[in-house]
């Protein structure tokens, strides 16, 4: 229920007169402004707490029955709300007075930008009228540029004047100095500069006492000279006493001079060194730039290389032995396994270099400042002892493994080291982040070369390439060599002399061989390696080696290695000493491949070959074609190395015209020399088929083959005759050897050989035999037999490709499938009678055949002498 107006002023009229009897209740709170302005401030926080202070403690225990008394929160409310009014009203009084200062320093404000804004506007009327004055003053009638630059050229001649100003100084203190030196052998003035401290101070002090002993030099040359000079004279004796007083003195004056720059010099390079220990770049560049005039800068930079860590620490390595278990070795020495990478402690050396000249790369460039000298020095230090001697070591102990071994880790090392100087260019050391300097590219270029240069003097490089290929080469045709060097007979012929050459290379090769083999000077290891690889044993000897016919055949597998190990050296060569000399090392590379690959192995094959097809001609026994492994071989290892040379070899050669051609010619003439071998062999292969087919086959053909008796049903049954079956089988032996050995155009160009000069040999055979009409039958078999032996050759495809390339596997097709057609016609000849024959043979030619062609053969009828036959041999 609300209160009424009546009932408020009584309760607040009574609010003053009865606080003695509010003591049951709670007292008010008090606050202040600071209450509101805090952060926290929570307007029902503040009620609430209004209205705790208002409620009786006796009320808020007793029980929850009593009436509600409001009151008390009525005249707590009525407090605090006087108390915000008192409060507002303090509040509005500082809020006045804040205006009002506010209003004063605005006003103040304005006044003092009002001030400065003048005083700015005077300063730009005051420099413009300086600026008009001056170019009023050095105006000409005809010069229009001098007023722009008449305080560019005040501020030259004023440089110019305190620059004559500091030399006048420099040549005031000079002569105190000198004055000092020289008349109270004195130098207090050159070590209280000394004592300055600073950079300047030092580059000052050196700089004046250089200057003084240079005036010491030169009055004592001037000295000397009048000396020599003067003979006599007025004043000649006491001229005479006066110099010689003074020249003494003045070797005492330069004495101290050089005392104090020694001294000096000691000094600065001591300090220089407790700098670098405390890695102070700023004092360190001082008394690098203060050692400057003492040699170039020679001794800081000589004092800071040599006393580095790095040389130091490796000094006490660089006697250690180069490490690595001997397998490693083997590995490197071992011309069938790719070689392990660098030597471990080189390659130690070369990533600890890298990061050891990035690191001081800074340095240098915050203490020098001529820093490039110092790194130019630097680096000729690091690669001209520390890397130098290890390289000289690695090499040393590879060298005593094998060539081999040394050729590996030579280009191991190069290539390294060269990825060392690369990095290091792309790192740009004193220039990073940006690529290193000119100056220092060629550096490293150089002490990388010049490291590498005592091993690709002349033709050293080379000679050892050709060396280790011989060893190697040597090794691997060990046991080839033996083999045919026991294959020996007296040349009878040119060609036989040619072979008994190559039986006479066989033979020196296979000593020089055993000879190099049983040195003193060869490393046991590398004894052990060629020994493996030419099959030997260890105690083995020249006469307890045994060798099989496995051991003188061809094998492309050992070409392959051959070709391999040539491909490695050339390869090397070409990164490690390619340039102007590269065509002249691929001839010598070349001539020695021709020499081991050519003539000593597949020369050396051939030319058994050849041998062995030449002896079957003559044989009583069938012809033993087992060459043809050998001749299949010696055609693929020729195709490996003609491509070998077009792809290798001879691209290498392009910058010397002269030696190319040389090249090419050499390689043309081989390849020719071993493809007229081959077609040798092939050819002797022909005749000694021939030989075999007429005189152990054809020659065994019974009469009675082709006249059967006719009470003999066994003859029909057979399928063809005794003497046909064994032609056919062995003409497919033959085949299979030649279709293993021979391939593409090769293979068609012999194959159709072949087939014509044994179809030759069985229209001749059949010439020889009379026939009777069951004969004619047998005939037809066997001709059928041999037509279709032929056939599967493929004799009849080769006939029909006219192409460009294949104009002699055509010719010769043409001329076997003719044979082919001869042949059949001789079979109708012996099969159909009289009448059908005559009908056959009107004309004069028969599918091709001309009808004489056949006349041989009719006279071998039995019927022969009937009227029938008669009348067609007169009508042919």
């Amino acid at each position: 229920m609300p209160v009424s107006s009546g009932d408020n002023a009584s309760i607040l009229t009574g609010h003053a007169s009865s606080s003695t009897l509010r003591s049951p209740f709670a007292k008010g709170p008090s606050f202040t402004l600071d209450t509101f302005s805090n952060q926290d401030f929570i307007v029902k926080d503040f009620v609430e707490s209004l209205s705790d202070s208002a409620v009786p403690i006796s009320r808020r225990s007793g029980p929850a029955s009593q009436a509600f008394d409001p009151k008390p929160l009525i005249r707590t409310f009525e407090a605090a709300v006087n108390r915000l009014k008192s409060l507002s009203e303090d509040l509005q009084v500082r809020e006045t007075e804040l205006s009002g200062a506010v209003r004063r320093a605005e006003a103040q404000h304005n006044q003092n930008t009002e001030s400065l804004g003048q005083k700015v506007e005077q300063a730009i009327d005051s420099f413009h009228q300086l600026d008009g004055s001056l170019s009023r003053n050095g105006s000409e009638p005809n010069s229009s540029d001098v007023g722009d630059n008449a305080v560019v050229r005040i501020g030259e001649r004023l440089e110019e004047l305190d620059q004559q100003r500091q030399r006048a100084q420099d040549a005031k203190f000079l002569i105190q100095c000198w004055i000092e030196v020289s008349e109270k052998g004195d130098l207090s003035a050159l070590e209280n500069v000394r004592r300055m401290g600073g950079g300047d101070g030092k580059v000052r002090c050196a700089h004046i006492a250089r200057q003084l002993l240079k005036i010491s030099q030169r009055l004592d040359r001037e000295n000397g000279a009048q000396s020599n000079g003067v003979t006599n004279g007025v004043n000649g004796v006491n001229g005479t006493n006066g110099r010689a007083d003074a020249s003494p003195s003045r070797r005492r004056t330069q004495e101290l001079v050089e005392k104090f720059l020694e001294s000096l010099e000691k000094d600065l390079l001591k300090e220089f060194d407790n700098y670098y220990r405390r890695q102070n770049y700023v004092g360190m560049q001082e008394c690098a730039v203060a050692l400057r005039d003492f040699n170039d800068g020679a001794s800081v930079m000589a004092l800071f290389v040599n006393q580095h860590q790095f040389f130091i620490d490796r000094s006490q390595l660089i006697t250690e032995e180069v490490a690595g278990d001997s397998e490693t070795w083997d590995r490197i020495a071992d011309p069938d396994v790719e070689p392990p990478p660098v030597e471990p402690s080189l390659q130690s050396l070369v990533d600890e270099v890298k990061v050891v000249v990035q690191d001081e790369s800074y340095i240098i460039k915050q203490a020098f400042p001529y820093y490039d000298e110092v790194l130019v020095r630097f680096l000729q230090r690091i690669f001209q002892q520390s890397m130098q001697q290890r390289l000289e070591m690695v090499l040393d102990k590879a060298n005593s493994v094998s060539p081999l071994a040394f050729l590996r880790t030579l280009q191991a090392a190069r290539s390294y080291m060269r990825d060392l100087v690369e990095d290091l260019k792309s790192h740009g050391l004193t220039e990073r982040p940006e690529p290193v300097s000119s100056q220092i590219a060629a550096t490293l270029d150089q002490q990388l070369d010049e490291l590498f240069v005592p091993y690709f003097i002349g033709t050293s490089y080379i000679e050892r390439e050709k060396r280790n290929l011989e060893e190697l080469y040597a090794s691997l045709l060990f046991k080839f060599t033996i083999y045919h060097s026991k294959r020996r007979k007296l040349p009878t012929t040119y060609l036989a002399s040619l072979s008994q050459r190559g039986k006479e290379l066989l033979s020196s090769a296979r000593e020089a061989y055993m000879d190099r083999l049983n040195s003193t000077d060869l490393p046991q290891s590398q004894k052990t390696m060629l020994r493996r690889i030419a099959g030997i044993k260890e105690s083995a000897t020249d006469s307890q080696i045994d060798v099989t016919e496995e051991d003188g055949a061809l094998s492309l597998p050992n070409a392959k290695r051959m070709l391999k190990w040539l491909a490695e050296g050339v390869g090397r060569g070409l990164e490690l000493s390619g340039g102007s000399d590269m065509p002249k090392d691929v001839a010598s590379l070349l001539n020695l491949l021709l020499t081991n690959m050519g003539e000593l192995y597949l020369e050396t094959a051939l030319d058994a070959a050849n041998d062995l097809a030449t002896g079957q001609e003559t044989s009583k026994n069938e012809p033993d074609f087992s060459y043809f492994n050998d001749l299949r071989a010696s055609i693929s290892i020729l195709h490996l190395l003609q491509t070998a040379i077009h792809t290798v070899l001879i691209p290498l050669a392009s910058s010397n015209l002269t030696i190319r051609r040389d090249i090419e010619k050499t390689s043309n003439a081989f390849i020719s020399r071993v493809e007229d071998k081959i077609s040798n062999i092939l050819q002797r292969t022909v005749d000694a088929v021939l030989s075999w087919v007429g005189r152990g086959i054809l020659a065994k053909q019974q009469k009675t083959d082709f006249r059967p008796r006719d009470d003999s049903p066994m003859a029909l049954e057979q399928l063809r005759t005794p003497t046909c079956s064994q032609l056919c089988t062995f003409l497919n032996r033959l085949n299979s050897r030649v279709e293993l050995a021979l391939s593409g155009r090769s293979r068609q160009v012999f194959s159709a050989e072949l087939a014509s000069t044994i179809l030759g040999a069985l229209l001749e055979h059949f010439k020889k035999f009379n026939v009777s009409l069951t004969g004619g039958l047998m005939v037809s078999k066997d001709v059928n037999a041999y037509v279709e032996l032929f056939r599967g050759w493929g004799i009849e495809e080769h006939a029909s490709s006219n192409t460009a390339n294949a104009t002699t596997a055509t010719d010769v097709g043409n001329l076997a499938s003719r044979m082919l057609e001869v042949l059949g016609e001789v079979v109708n000849v012996f099969v159909i009678g009289p009448e059908a024959l005559r009908e056959r043979l009107r004309g004069g030619v028969v599918a091709g055949v001309e009808a004489k062609e056949l006349r041989p053969y009719i006279l071998r009828r039995d019927d022969v002498g009937t009227v029938g036959v008669q009348a067609v041999l007169n009508a042919l």
